[in-house]
């Protein structure tokens, strides 16, 4: 499974299905001040917030030292006023975490897929309570992992039902979109549309939404629905 992807020529570019699906959250969130990242990667993900939302400070949580040292090769910016790299355990820094977040990206897998620890009761917990109301969560889990019901079930309790998917947006990569707080915020309110509108269960028109939310943020334009 290839989870990472870069354009030499377009080092900014999102290549792959699901790095463009995830950054559907700007439909909940189309200007979070402070965005966490729960797994580096090859930075997909950070490059592009780092360009394209330019208002955000962007935390990023990465196990492996060995994978931040590669941060050049993969043409991840360095360290400034808006961006921090932190080598940390994510289920241990999230617990003692006070730093409030307006969106939380969760793509920390390893070898063996995605850690038993990032996706527990107690981890989606401590998730909700670093969020701002009406801040949201993507939580990235392949369908066919054995555990993904179980997963699911938590994070849906730990949300209060405030959980809602894209149908088929990026093949067998499941994105989880949960929004925190019991407010009327606007994010909520895209969750409910999500949650009730039938046009939502295509996978092809929510491909096409992940690509339409891509070029929207590349040309400097607002996302809305």
């Amino acid at each position: 499974m290839i989870q990472s992807e870069m354009r030499l020529s377009h080092p900014d570019q999102l290549v792959l299905a699901y790095p463009r699906a995830m950054m559907c959250f700007v439909l909940f969130q189309p200007q979070p001040a402070h965005i966490l990242m729960v797994g580096l990667g090859g930075g997909s993900l950070v490059k592009f917030c780092h360009r394209y939302l330019p208002h955000s400070r962007i935390t990023v949580l990465e196990l492996r030292a060995d994978v931040i040292a590669l941060r050049q090769q993969f043409a991840i910016p360095p360290d400034d006023a808006r961006l921090r790299i932190i080598e940390a355990d994510a289920s241990d820094y999230l617990k003692r975490c006070d730093d409030p977040a307006d969106v939380l990206l969760i793509d920390g897998f390893d070898e063996l897929g995605l850690p038993p620890a990032l996706g527990s009761s107690s981890f989606y917990r401590h998730c909700r309570r670093i969020l701002r109301p009406g801040g949201v969560l993507v939580a990235n889990i392949f369908s066919y992992d054995p555990a993904y019901p179980d997963m699911r079930m938590r994070l849906n309790a730990a949300f209060d039902g405030q959980l809602c998917r894209f149908h088929g947006i990026a093949g067998n990569n499941h994105l989880l979109f949960a929004v925190a707080g019991q407010a009327a915020t606007p994010a909520l309110g895209m969750l409910r549309r999500v949650q009730r509108s039938t046009l939502f269960a295509f996978s092809a028109l929510n491909r096409l939404l992940a690509h339409w939310v891509v070029r929207r943020l590349e040309r400097g334009r607002p996302v809305r629905l």
